[in-house]
């Protein structure tokens, strides 16, 4: 089976700005991700100057050193600003493995509202609409204050909710997704076995390849898609990013 990696060399306009951890590849990175396919939306005309330049401004401060999570990859639509596809590769907990597309969609009086986040991916969270894949930001923007609240903060919060001290503190009037609330804390076993179902199918070739998949039904192409790597491939993409193989690693710190 052919090999992937995630290329964290994104074609302009696109650029990663997690933070590389030095020769110590994820078990995730073995997918490239391009920005091939474009975006059918146009940038609504309501949208003002002010709107525009303050979006491009908090695209740019990704850019700062903390800001974008590590273990995101995030680009705006190539054919609308107020549009950003992203994907998150989860590392830890109930959702580890993860691959999970989302979208932010700016409204036209960005930053006196917040952006509305959107999972592409099926996934089961409390957080998470089963019907749209909304997440609610509302747990930790209550309420939302523009001359405080970032983008960069929206990203965190997105990482954060995926951990076991958050899922501990959502409170179930703010859950989309009520049944997972109560797995959560009923039955944890339960939860467990369907968030690793959730990270399971979103590694799927399916789930990563396949445009028609049924989770982006009425959601819009993604401007962030995965190619597959034949292993030459992939060998060459490692030398040229300077990453060592896994097992090399896990030998050099035994």
């Amino acid at each position: 089976m052919a090999a992937r990696m995630l290329s964290s060399l994104v074609p302009s306009p696109s650029t990663d700005f997690s933070t590389p951890t030095k020769n110590k590849p994820s078990r995730q990175n073995t997918r490239v991700l391009s920005t091939g396919s474009v975006s059918s939306a146009t940038e609504p005309s309501t949208s003002t100057a002010i709107t525009r330049t303050a979006v491009s401004l908090e695209y740019a401060s990704l850019r700062h050193s903390g800001h974008c999570p590590l273990g995101m990859y995030v680009t705006p639509s190539p054919d609308n600003l107020m549009v950003w596809d992203a994907v998150f590769f989860v590392h830890q907990g109930y959702y580890t493995d993860s691959i999970l597309k989302f979208r932010l969609t700016f409204p036209p009086d960005y930053p006196e509202h917040p952006p509305v986040v959107q999972f592409l991916t099926d996934v089961f969270h409390p957080l998470i609409s089963q019907q749209d894949g909304t997440f609610n930001l509302a747990p930790r923007f209550r309420p939302w204050r523009p001359k405080e609240h970032h983008v960069f903060d929206v990203l965190h919060w997105i990482k954060a909710a995926f951990k076991k001290h958050a899922l501990d503190e959502v409170k179930e009037a703010d859950c989309f997704n009520r049944e997972a609330y109560r797995l959560y804390h009923d039955t944890t076993s339960s939860f467990a076995a369907l968030a690793t179902q959730s990270s399971m199918l979103s590694q799927s070739e399916s789930a990563l390849f396949d445009k028609d998949h049924p989770s982006m039904a009425g959601k819009g192409s993604h401007s962030m898609q995965f190619k597959e790597l034949k292993p030459d491939q992939l060998e060459a993409l490692r030398r040229k990013l300077g990453l060592q193989d896994w097992e090399d690693v896990l030998e050099k710190g035994s």
